[in-house]
């Protein structure tokens, strides 16, 4: 299944837009933790439902399996869902990762059901502060699987 855009939701935290010194400091910060190997993170580069170019943001990631990987579309909480989601939604084709110096062109899928009620719990466990976005937020938080295509 393709990632499907879910309903936004009513309520939820108001996560404002960083300014653009601040992302690059951010990611700066992230990259060097995971040098560290403090952070498991993985580089979504989408292109833009609007605009057509490309963004990269910094993800977490959780192990799905040989070449998988799962990552949280949680915004903080927010009623509505990250850019990058909707990006990978409307250009399921367009999408790749870094993860440490592998880069692969990915597909990305929707997990419903049991199949994303299971991921989300061994999520949960693994980074509790998930289940602390869910709660502030209506909406349900999308679990993403990024398969590799090569």
């Amino acid at each position: 299944m393709p990632v499907e855009l879910t309903p936004r939701g009513t309520h939820g935290s108001n996560l404002e837009k960083m300014p653009r010194p601040f992302k690059k400091i951010m990611f700066g910060l992230l990259t060097f933790m995971m040098r560290l190997g403090r952070a498991r993170l993985v580089y979504l580069t989408t292109v833009g439902a609007r605009s057509g170019r490309n963004f990269t943001v910094p993800l977490q990631w959780f192990p799905a399996g040989e070449d998988a990987w799962l990552v949280i579309a949680s915004y903080g909480g927010s009623a509505r869902h990250p850019d990058w989601y909707v990006n990978m939604a409307k250009n399921p084709d367009k999408v790749w990762i870094q993860i440490r110096k592998r880069k692969l062109k990915v597909r990305p899928e929707s997990l419903k059901g049991d199949e994303r009620l299971a991921a989300w719990q061994r999520i949960v466990s693994e980074a509790p502060v998930y289940a602390g976005y869910q709660e502030k937020t209506d909406r349900e938080i999308p679990v993403v699987r990024l398969r590799s295509e090569q």
